[in-house]
Protein backbone atom coordinates (compact mmCIF):
# COMPACT_ATOMS: atom_id res chain seq x y z
CA UNK A 1 0.00 0.00 0.00
CA UNK A 2 1.39 3.36 -1.03
CA UNK A 3 -0.31 5.58 1.58
CA UNK A 4 -1.20 5.07 5.23
CA UNK A 5 -4.93 4.79 5.68
CA UNK A 6 -7.50 3.68 8.22
CA UNK A 7 -10.07 0.95 7.85
CA UNK A 8 -12.76 -0.41 10.16
CA UNK A 9 -13.12 -4.18 10.48
CA UNK A 10 -15.76 -6.17 12.32
CA UNK A 11 -14.26 -9.12 14.18
CA UNK A 12 -16.22 -11.28 16.65
CA UNK A 13 -19.03 -8.71 16.59
CA UNK A 14 -16.74 -5.82 17.53
CA UNK A 15 -15.63 -2.96 15.30
CA UNK A 16 -11.89 -2.41 15.19
CA UNK A 17 -10.42 0.74 13.67
CA UNK A 18 -7.14 -0.24 12.07
CA UNK A 19 -4.37 2.02 10.76
CA UNK A 20 -2.67 0.32 7.82
CA UNK A 21 0.83 1.78 7.44
CA UNK A 22 2.23 2.78 4.05
CA UNK A 23 4.68 0.25 2.69
CA UNK A 24 2.88 -2.86 3.91
CA UNK A 25 3.71 -5.76 1.59
CA UNK A 26 1.68 -8.51 -0.01
CA UNK A 27 1.64 -11.51 2.35
CA UNK A 28 2.76 -9.44 5.35
CA UNK A 29 1.02 -10.24 8.64
CA UNK A 30 0.39 -7.78 11.47
CA UNK A 31 -0.76 -8.62 15.01
CA UNK A 32 -3.43 -6.76 16.97
CA UNK A 33 -3.13 -7.77 20.61
CA UNK A 34 -6.28 -8.63 22.57
CA UNK A 35 -8.69 -8.60 19.63
CA UNK A 36 -8.74 -12.34 18.93
CA UNK A 37 -11.14 -14.95 20.28
CA UNK A 38 -12.16 -15.03 23.92
CA UNK A 39 -9.76 -16.73 26.26
CA UNK A 40 -10.36 -20.17 27.75
CA UNK A 41 -12.03 -20.28 31.20
CA UNK A 42 -12.40 -16.48 31.33
CA UNK A 43 -8.81 -15.82 30.32
CA UNK A 44 -7.74 -12.80 28.26
CA UNK A 45 -8.67 -12.52 24.60
CA UNK A 46 -6.22 -13.89 22.09
CA UNK A 47 -4.51 -11.87 19.40
CA UNK A 48 -5.83 -11.08 15.93
CA UNK A 49 -3.48 -11.67 13.00
CA UNK A 50 -4.21 -9.96 9.68
CA UNK A 51 -2.41 -11.08 6.53
CA UNK A 52 -2.52 -8.66 3.61
CA UNK A 53 -3.30 -9.75 0.08
CA UNK A 54 -2.44 -6.83 -2.22
CA UNK A 55 -3.36 -6.83 -5.89
CA UNK A 56 -0.74 -4.95 -7.93
CA UNK A 57 -2.60 -3.21 -10.75
CA UNK A 58 0.34 -1.02 -11.78
CA UNK A 59 3.09 -1.49 -14.34
CA UNK A 60 5.66 -1.50 -11.54
CA UNK A 61 7.21 -4.62 -10.03
CA UNK A 62 7.90 -4.23 -6.33
CA UNK A 63 10.80 -5.68 -4.38
CA UNK A 64 10.75 -4.34 -0.83
CA UNK A 65 10.56 -0.57 -1.15
CA UNK A 66 12.15 -0.49 -4.62
CA UNK A 67 10.09 -0.42 -7.81
CA UNK A 68 11.07 -1.68 -11.27
CA UNK A 69 9.62 -1.02 -14.74
CA UNK A 70 10.60 -0.92 -18.39
CA UNK A 71 10.68 2.27 -20.47
CA UNK A 72 10.40 2.07 -24.24
CA UNK A 73 12.81 4.28 -26.19
CA UNK A 74 12.60 4.89 -29.90
CA UNK A 75 15.79 4.26 -31.87
CA UNK A 76 16.38 7.97 -32.57
CA UNK A 77 16.21 9.04 -28.91
CA UNK A 78 18.45 6.11 -27.95
CA UNK A 79 21.04 7.06 -30.58
CA UNK A 80 20.89 10.86 -30.42
CA UNK A 81 19.78 11.44 -26.83
CA UNK A 82 16.85 13.52 -25.71
CA UNK A 83 14.21 13.67 -23.01
CA UNK A 84 11.37 11.35 -22.11
CA UNK A 85 8.53 11.44 -19.59
CA UNK A 86 8.30 8.55 -17.12
CA UNK A 87 5.56 7.62 -14.65
CA UNK A 88 6.04 7.56 -10.89
CA UNK A 89 3.46 7.18 -8.11
CA UNK A 90 3.60 10.97 -7.69
CA UNK A 91 3.06 11.79 -11.38
CA UNK A 92 5.30 12.11 -14.40
CA UNK A 93 8.96 13.14 -14.37
CA UNK A 94 11.17 14.30 -17.23
CA UNK A 95 14.37 12.32 -17.67
CA UNK A 96 17.36 13.04 -19.88
CA UNK A 97 18.49 10.18 -22.12
CA UNK A 98 22.18 10.14 -23.02
CA UNK A 99 23.24 9.68 -26.66
CA UNK A 100 24.07 6.10 -27.70
CA UNK A 101 22.00 4.56 -24.90
CA UNK A 102 21.93 0.77 -25.18
CA UNK A 103 18.94 -1.49 -24.62
CA UNK A 104 18.72 -2.87 -21.06
CA UNK A 105 20.43 0.24 -19.63
CA UNK A 106 19.01 0.78 -16.14
CA UNK A 107 18.47 4.20 -14.60
CA UNK A 108 17.66 4.94 -10.96
CA UNK A 109 15.23 7.59 -9.79
CA UNK A 110 16.30 8.03 -6.18
CA UNK A 111 13.49 8.26 -3.64
CA UNK A 112 10.75 7.65 -6.24
CA UNK A 113 10.01 4.09 -5.10
CA UNK A 114 7.61 2.74 -2.52
CA UNK A 115 7.37 4.02 1.07
CA UNK A 116 9.57 2.18 3.58
CA UNK A 117 7.31 0.33 6.04
CA UNK A 118 6.76 2.32 9.26
CA UNK A 119 9.38 4.95 8.38
CA UNK A 120 7.86 8.35 7.62
CA UNK A 121 9.16 10.17 4.56
CA UNK A 122 11.53 7.36 3.58
CA UNK A 123 11.15 5.87 0.12
CA UNK A 124 12.89 3.25 -1.95
CA UNK A 125 14.15 3.90 -5.45
CA UNK A 126 12.48 3.49 -8.84
CA UNK A 127 14.50 1.69 -11.50
CA UNK A 128 13.64 1.92 -15.19
CA UNK A 129 15.21 -0.39 -17.76
CA UNK A 130 15.35 1.01 -21.28
CA UNK A 131 14.02 -1.15 -24.09
CA UNK A 132 14.85 0.13 -27.58
CA UNK A 133 11.98 -0.01 -30.07
CA UNK A 134 13.19 -0.41 -33.63
CA UNK A 135 11.32 1.40 -36.41
CA UNK A 136 8.94 -0.68 -38.52
CA UNK A 137 7.31 -0.22 -41.92
CA UNK A 138 10.24 1.71 -43.36
CA UNK A 139 9.63 3.56 -46.59
CA UNK A 140 12.06 3.33 -49.49
CA UNK A 141 14.04 6.42 -48.47
CA UNK A 142 14.43 5.24 -44.88
CA UNK A 143 15.57 1.81 -46.07
CA UNK A 144 18.20 3.45 -48.31
CA UNK A 145 19.45 5.59 -45.42
CA UNK A 146 19.84 2.53 -43.21
CA UNK A 147 21.69 0.72 -46.01
CA UNK A 148 24.00 3.70 -46.41
CA UNK A 149 24.62 3.85 -42.67
CA UNK A 150 25.30 0.10 -42.68
CA UNK A 151 27.95 0.52 -45.41
CA UNK A 152 29.62 3.38 -43.52
CA UNK A 153 29.63 1.50 -40.20
CA UNK A 154 30.52 -1.83 -41.80
CA UNK A 155 33.57 -0.39 -43.58
CA UNK A 156 34.76 1.42 -40.46
CA UNK A 157 34.75 4.82 -42.17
Amino acid sequence: MYKTHQQTLTVNGKSIRLTIPAGVENGQTIKISGHGSAGVNGGPNGDLYITFSINNSTKFKREGSNLYADAELDLYTAMLGGEIMLDTFEGKVKLKVNPETQTDTRVKLKGKGFPVYKKDNEFGDLFYTYKIKLPANLNERETELFKELSKIRGNGK
